[in-house]
């Protein structure tokens, strides 16, 4: 089972405003924000960690590099959920990478999902597996 992870970002404060506002929908809020100041024994410069009622589990650091997009997803009880996760991200900047749908080619019963590229390309998802 994940507990929590972590993506690279370009810029920290562009990808900390789209995920605040993209996952709001989801429940999620900035749970902790540190630099190596605060931490000296943090491996980057900063931080940020997002969750859901104060339980931080989807962190962004900054990229040592060029970032390789990567994909998460969130798995989230409602159809509803999934479409406005898609709206708020959009509405933050994302790009759309797959309209909230079902999704029969998965070969999973009940898959609806949406993605959208966050600003460094990353594939974020919304998915619900409760038709």
């Amino acid at each position: 089972m994940i507990d929590h992870i972590s993506l690279p970002v370009t810029d920290m404060a562009r990808a900390l405003e789209f995920y605040r506002a993209a996952l709001a929908p989801l429940g999620y809020d900035l749970v902790l924000h540190v630099t190596r100041t605060e931490v000296p024994a943090l491996e980057t410069a900063e931080v940020a960690v997002l969750g859901v009622g104060g339980r931080p589990d989807f962190g962004l650091r900054p990229a040592d590099g060029p970032v390789q997009p990567g994909h998460v997803a969130f798995r989230v009880p409602t159809w509803a959920l999934v479409d406005a996760f898609h709206a708020a991200a959009l509405a933050a900047g994302g790009r759309d990478h797959g309209s909230p749908g079902p999704r029969p080619e998965y070969r999973l019963p009940n898959y609806y999902g949406a993605f959208v590229l966050d600003p460094d390309g990353h594939n974020i998802e919304a998915v619900c597996h409760d038709g």
